[in-house]
């Protein structure tokens, strides 16, 4: 793995930096979690409906 010079690492740390900024952390954590809840709906929905198929 190539390692970087200063100017390569000035440039990754403005870019994360401006990157940082301009997200709205708030809407993020938002839709990380609507995410993970629509994910456990869906995880359970299909066992259950996977159980009922199985029975006669």
């Amino acid at each position: 793995m190539k390692t970087l010079s200063n100017v390569q690492h000035g440039t990754l740390g403005g870019t994360l930096c401006s990157i940082g900024v301009s997200f709205d952390w708030s809407n993020m954590a938002e839709t990380v979690l609507m995410a993970a809840i629509g994910a456990a709906v869906s995880y359970l929905l299909s066992r259950l409906l996977h159980s009922k198929r199985r029975k006669p």
